[in-house]
Parts: structure tokens; C-alpha cells; sequence
């Protein structure tokens, strides 16, 4: 019984429209949208060929340039000196630059945007790649570097001083500098003043004209805070001193005692009726008795004789 069953159903013909057709359906479909989108490609490719053409037409004759940052520059330095090819010349700009920004980065500590610095790198890239002649064999980055770097040293002696030093003046103060840095990344400390002059060769006392030079490399505005100060902390023209006329003062008073001494108790009096009292000559005449004609002779021969003794006194006199 099972088996006759098993027979009837498998023996069971399959009706057109059902699982069968179902199954043969998708490949067809497929093929035909194959066919339909063949078709319309050779359409397109028959409507572009005219303009391919004449684009063909205009094309540069001239090698392309390689775009592998891997290959060989020297075909990009060929062709940017004897073609002057801006493409080559982006090119090596594009390959280079972090070279030079790194260079850069040697001077990120100054008083410099970094900005203005890498703005500097890549000029001295720019004048690297138009003078560099492959023909001789050296590579560029060994050629790039100390020209980068020459190019920024000449920008920190020209330009970034604040008030005008000697070019002699800027450009030890700048090898000081250097040597300051690179002694203290061997050995960790600050170097001295004996220790940069034995490391470049100079005596010390132009060591030290050269670090006071580099206090004129940068200024600050006298009303800025003062550093460690507080918002409400003082600024630097508040700590500048000033001339104090009392000090004058205290050095006249000095040499008129010793001068006073020099000169009768009759005319001191009339001194000091006269210039600390503040009376006047007839004042005084009638206070002392005398003519107003006295007091006035008495007064010019005790000044005369004061300027006499003061200035035999002074050590600044002949």
C-alpha cells in the first residue's frame, strides 16, 4: 500500500504554470537583461567614439608622469627643469612636504606661528626642487634639508627680529641658539656659557654678547602682565622705578651744611630769613635793624661765597 502510494505521486505529471516553469523562469530573465544592457553599452561606446576621437587629437604627446610615490623622481625633476611642468613640480611638492614640515617643526618653541614656519619650509622646499641636478647623484632629501634649513635661518635673522641688531650680532646670537638646543637634547640640561664657547669655537664673551642679543629678539608691551601674575596682578610699567628728585635734594642739603659753615652767623640768618622763612628784604631789614640795601648786598655776597665753596668743594669741578 505505502509503496503504490509513494508511486502515484511521484509518477504525478507536473502541470504547465506550476513548480517547473517557476524554476526555468529567472535564468531567462536574466539572460534577456544581460542582453538588453550588452546592447545599450554598444550603443554608448558607438555614440562616444566621435568625441574620444577628438579628445584623442588634443592629447599631450609629452611621457606621463609617474603617480606611485614609490617610483623613481628623477623623471618629475626632468621634466619640471627642461618642460617646467607645473604637474611635476605639484607633484614633488606633494612628496616632499612632510619633509619640510617636519623641519619646521625644529623651531615650533619660538615666538613663531607655526604657520609662518611652515610657510618658510615649503619656500625653501620650492627653492630646493629648482635647483636640485639629479645628474650628480646625491639624493634629494640630502640636498632639501640644509636648504630648508637656510631658508628658515634666514627668515629668524631678517625677519623676526623685534628691534635692529647687527647682522653679525644676529647671526652668532642664532648659532648660540642652535647650540644651546642641540647641547641640551645630548645631554639633557642646559648647557653653560664655557660649554658654548668651547663647542663653537668662541670666546666667552661673545657667547655672552650673543644671548643678550637674543633678548632682543622678541618684546612684549609694557602694560602686559607681568608672568605667575593674577587677571588683577601688575603689568610691567607698573614695576619700572622712576627718578626720585628727593635724592637731589638730600645731596644739596649735604653740601650746603658743610658750606654754611664757611660763611658768618649774621649772614646764615639772612640765608635763612630769606629762603626757608620766605620773608622779603624790607622783612628783614626791619627785622634786623638795617637797611633794605644791606640785606640785599649781605644776601649777594653770602650766595656768591656759597657757590664759591660748593663748587671747590665738588669733585666734578676743575
Amino acid at each position: 500500500m505505502g509503496s503504490t502510494a509513494t508511486r502515484s505521486r511521484s509518477s504525478k505529471p507536473t502541470a504547465p504554470g506550476q513548480l517547473g516553469s517557476r524554476t526555468t523562469r529567472r535564468p531567462a530573465v536574466r539572460h534577456a537583461a544581460d542582453s538588453a544592457s550588452r546592447s545599450a553599452g554598444e550603443q554608448v561606446r558607438t555614440a562616444d567614439e566621435p568625441a574620444c576621437s577628438a579628445q584623442a587629437a588634443t592629447v599631450d604627446t609629452r611621457p606621463a608622469l609617474p603617480r606611485d610615490p614609490n617610483t623613481d623622481h628623477d623623471e618629475l625633476f626632468v621634466a619640471w627643469r627642461n618642460d617646467r611642468d607645473r604637474t611635476a613640480q605639484e607633484l614633488l611638492m606633494e612628496q616632499y612636504m612632510p619633509l619640510a614640515r617636519s623641519l619646521a617643526r625644529r623651531y615650533g618653541r619660538t615666538s613663531e606661528p607655526f604657520e609662518d614656519l611652515l610657510q618658510v619650509a615649503a619656500l625653501g622646499l620650492v627653492k630646493a626642487i629648482d635647483r636640485y641636478e639629479p645628474e650628480r647623484g646625491h639624493s634629494f632629501a640630502a640636498f632639501a634639508v640644509p636648504t630648508i634649513l637656510g631658508e628658515m635661518r634666514r627668515y629668524f635673522r631678517d625677519a623676526g627680529w623685534a628691534i635692529h641688531v647687527p647682522r653679525a650680532a644676529k647671526e652668532r646670537a642664532l648659532m648660540v641658539r642652535d647650540a644651546v638646543d642641540r647641547l641640551r637634547g645630548t645631554s639633557g640640561h642646559s648647557p653653560t656659557v664655557n660649554q658654548l664657547a668651547q663647542f663653537l669655537e668662541l670666546d666667552v664673551e661673545q657667547v655672552l654678547d650673543a644671548l643678550a642679543a637674543l633678548q632682543a629678539y622678541e618684546t612684549c608691551s609694557l602694560d602686559a602682565r607681568r608672568p605667575g601674575a593674577d587677571e588683577e596682578g601688575i603689568s610691567y610699567a607698573e614695576t619700572l622705578g622712576h627718578e626720585d628728585e628727593r635724592y637731589e635734594l638730600i645731596e644739596c642739603d649735604v653740601t650746603l651744611r658743610s658750606a654754611l659753615t664757611e660763611i658768618a652767623p649774621r649772614e646764615r640768618r639772612i640765608l635763612r630769613l630769606r629762603f626757608v622763612d620766605d620773608l622779603t628784604q624790607s622783612q628783614i631789614a626791619e627785622r634786623l635793624g638795617i637797611s633794605q640795601m644791606q640785606v640785599s648786598r649781605l644776601l649777594r655776597r653770602s650766595l656768591e661765597r656759597l657757590r664759591a665753596v660748593t663748587r671747590a668743594s665738588s669733585p666734578e669741578s676743575p
